[in-house]
């Protein structure tokens, strides 16, 4: 199949590489076609094996007892490895644990490596099951120890000699060697080619097998992100487990970083993966609204941002997905500037306020600081959390374009929110008079802080819509 492999089993206290560890370790080693090298050995894992893991691979905590522990085969493990090809059935999990355990040691493990169930995918098309069960029957193959790692390994070895009787050893080696040059990595399951995904700006959703994605990314190199991930599941919990589940991946291009930072948010928002969090539905998100007096009290309210005018932003500070964050924020902010948490509405009562007593108020509940003064701390403490102001006089579009594939993206906003987005500047025309309920997004404003504050007046890809008439694109 190829001139140097080892084919490898483990056997383990559980499926987590991050926090499980390994029971037996069996490789066969192939030099040239000849088997050259065999070893096998049980391994102290220095925790208790679980109950269903005893019944399933018939070793439990007795049997290991007096066995080595990892540190102790793995100068034997690297040697029977040493230039060759790791080969196993499913190599994501075998190679990563044994890239766990290598890496407490500190050793560095870096060896190229071959998934056997990616192979018969490719080599046996036609049927659906390729675990090693299914191979087991479906080629009539029989062994006395399965679910023990040299059992394992043998169905394996045997596997490989029937294939290449039955399809011949140049299909067989041609199909490794394919494999072997760039999708080691990816999960055996998955039914989606990597090389089908286009190496561009876009977004790009992991599906299981439900109807719903496990996931969604965005990346302005889809594939190599997408192989990221595969590639980082090894020492990363929420990849391993996204890993687990994919099935397949779909993908939409667009014309740039900007669009696919759009999209991704949107469609996480409407589709709720389960392993998104940053980008979730932020429901009634509420801002601090500062009274204009400062004998007002409370100085501060708490408003909701769907119930105001965008154009009222702009005298808001802070965005919290619920009272009690935007109430935990305040109160850090008063301790950490010396404010009076009673005139900003975090305490009832008169006269001195708590914090005061304690020396943590200058006193502006009990006239030793003016409230002009104590209303002007205030307002510099909310500086940097104040909501900005739309700096432009309507709406404006921002113009990407993606040579590789030609593409063009115009996308249209006002007071931070994200009209549509057209490939055609025919269409602006329309979008430009129409007047479509605006719906504030914080993704999307803390996305265009930068990119539409000042200053972007010099950056041509940015134009103003006007509201009538054609739009000069």
């Amino acid at each position: 199949m190829l001139p140097c492999y080892v084919v490898l089993d483990l056997e383990t206290t559980g499926g987590n590489a991050l926090h499980d560890r390994i029971t037996e370790i069996a490789a066969v080693r192939v030099e040239n076609g000849m088997e050259t090298a065999r070893w096998s050995t049980l391994v102290n894992p220095g925790v208790r094996i679980p109950p269903f893991i005893q019944s399933l691979t018939g070793i439990n905590d007795a049997m290991v007892a007096t066995a080595p522990s990892f540190d102790e085969v793995a100068k034997d493990l690297l040697e029977i490895l040493d230039g060759a090809v790791f080969v196993a059935h499913n190599v994501r999990f075998d190679h990563g644990f044994v890239q766990n355990e290598l890496a407490r040691l500190d050793l560095a493990f870096k060896v190229k490596t071959l998934c056997t169930v990616r192979l018969s995918r490719k080599l046996y098309p036609q049927h659906k099951g390729h675990g090693l069960d299914a191979i087991l029957q479906r080629h009539g193959l029989h062994t006395i120890a399965r679910h023990r790692a040299m059992g394992d390994v043998e169905v394996v070895l045997q596997w490989l000699k029937v294939a290449t009787q039955e399809l011949g050893e140049t299909t067989v080696q041609r199909m490794a060697l394919e494999l072997l040059q760039g999708s080691a990595s990816v999960p055996p399951q998955l039914e989606t080619a990597i090389s089908d995904i286009p190496d561009t700006p876009g977004v790009y959703l992991f599906y299981g097998e439900g109807p719903l994605p496990l996931y969604i990314g965005k990346s302005v190199t889809m594939r190599t992100r997408v192989m990221s991930h595969f590639q980082s599941a090894a020492k990363v919990a929420r990849e391993m487990r996204i890993l687990t589940e994919i099935r397949r991946v779909e993908w939409i291009e667009t014309a740039g970083e900007l669009g696919a930072l759009l999209l991704e948010s949107r469609l996480v928002k409407e589709k709720q993966p389960v392993y998104n969090r940053q980008l979730r539905r932020e429901k009634a998100l509420c801002s601090w609204h500062l009274h204009e007096s400062p004998g007002a009290n409370p100085l501060l309210k708490l408003v909701q941002l769907d119930d105001l005018e965008p154009a009222q932003w702009g005298s808001l500070y802070g965005s919290y997905r619920s009272k009690r964050q935007a109430t935990d924020a305040l109160r850090l902010l008063a301790d950490s500037h010396a404010l009076c948490p009673q005139l900003l509405g975090l305490e009832s009562g008169k006269g001195a306020c708590f914090a005061c007593q304690l020396g943590r108020c200058k006193g502006a509940c009990t006239g030793r600081e003016s409230l002009a003064m104590h209303h002007l701390r205030l307002q510099m403490a909310l500086a940097q959390q104040r909501l900005q102001s739309w700096p432009h006089p309507g709406r404006v579009a921002i113009r990407e374009y993606q040579e590789a594939s030609g593409r063009t993206d115009i996308h249209v906003f006002e007071q931070w929110c994200h009209i549509a987005t057209v490939n055609d500047p025919a269409e602006l025309d329309s979008i430009g008079q129409s007047r479509l309920p605006l719906a504030f997004d914080l993704d999307t404003y803390r996305l265009l802080q930068k990119r539409l504050g000042l200053g972007s007046g010099h950056d041509a890809s940015v134009f103003r819509l006007p509201a009538t008439g054609d739009c000069a694109a």
